[in-house]
């Protein structure tokens, strides 16, 4: 049992008291449903990879993104990690394809450049005609040097490339909102 609630532990967004309940929960069931979840977990092990297109999560060697010709396939918009991608598919309103990084640069952790898909993405664009690169890191240390790292690599090719904005968030009090915050959103402002 012990076993069971370490490993459960280990799980993203999973604490010890979470893990203790699922691992009790998990204890309980018939032995056949939890041969099942095994298995599950074994076969989405074995068999989801990363989409050959953009780098997401897929059990395909296309994403059904990358698979929809309706998709505007000349803007792509680089983000973090699947989340992210999932985030704005969510608001409906982005119709373009997508490129995962799985991750940010971070000098402190030790991620470098070489470290995430960038490579992926610059070998993408010379394969495909793209007129558009939205970069959608999170707006944080990693995030900005991501952003920047990204633009000065592209510079040179002439592809058009923008910057999320970012702002003041929905429903929120202006007093409590961070300077930079309020900066960028000032920055981002558009006409109405």
């Amino acid at each position: 049992m012990v076993a069971l609630i370490e490993e459960l532990s280990r799980l993203p967004g999973i604490g010890t008291k979470s893990a203790q309940r699922l691992a009790f929960h998990i204890i309980s069931l018939p032995k056949e449903k939890v041969q099942r979840l095994a298995d599950t977990l074994v076969d989405a092990k074995q068999n989801i990879s990363y989409c050959n297109r953009c780098c997401t999560i897929t059990d395909d060697k296309l994403c059904p993104i990358c698979k929809d010709e309706k998709r505007a396939n000349r803007q792509i918009m680089v983000v973090e990690d699947s989340r992210d991608m999932a985030a704005y598919e969510k608001t409906k309103e982005y119709k373009g394809l997508y490129h995962i990084l799985h991750g940010a640069i971070s000098p402190m952790m030790g991620v470098g450049p070489s470290d995430i898909k960038i490579k992926e993405l610059l070998e993408r664009i010379q394969k495909e005609e793209v007129e558009e690169i939205i970069i959608a890191t999170n707006p944080n240390i990693e995030g900005e040097a991501t952003a920047m790292y990204i633009s000065k690599l592209l510079k040179p090719l002439g592809i058009k490339t923008t910057r999320i904005a970012h702002g003041v968030p929905v429903g929120g009090d202006l007093e409590y909102v961070d300077e930079i915050t309020l900066s960028r959103a000032l920055q981002g402002r558009r006409e109405m």
